[in-house]
């Protein structure tokens, strides 16, 4: 399943939601330690494999690579993303649906995620993330 491309009111929000996009994308299909070039140095993050928070981005990284190397993801998508961009910061909420093998079971699942990004240096870098799953 290919996530739809997005168009939004502002370039900011785009570049914020191409931003988010390339995140995700990196540890989903491609090389999660290509998350260093999005999860700033001091970023910290609410998962739901982990009790406590993630703190800075090494952290984060090293906890989205030990979900993508012990999984295999059939699928993840994006649904109904919304960005607000207030000056050099941004929110992006949205829905998500994945399917993975793990432990010799294939798991689908969904839920909700919310980003908050800073523009440092021309470029946006996550520095929050919040997973919820649905409630029941």
């Amino acid at each position: 399943m290919n996530t739809p491309q997005m168009s939004f009111n502002s370039p900011a929000q785009q570049e914020v939601w191409t931003t988010l996009r390339a995140l995700n994308d990196a540890w989903t299909k491609g090389n999660p330690d290509d998350l260093a070039m999005y999860f700033h140095r001091n970023m910290v993050a609410i998962t739901a494999t982990e009790r406590n928070r993630l703190n800075g981005g090494a952290a984060c990284i090293a906890g989205w690579k030990g979900f993508a190397t012990s999984t295999r993801i059939h699928h993840w998508t994006e649904i109904d993303p919304v960005v607000h961009v207030y000056g050099d910061s941004a929110v992006v909420a949205y829905d998500f649906d994945m399917s993975f093998d793990m432990n010799g079971q294939t798991i689908h699942m969904g839920g909700r995620d919310l980003f908050f990004f800073v523009k440092e240096s021309e470029k946006w870098w996550a520095v929050a993330d919040q997973y919820s799953a649905y409630p029941n």
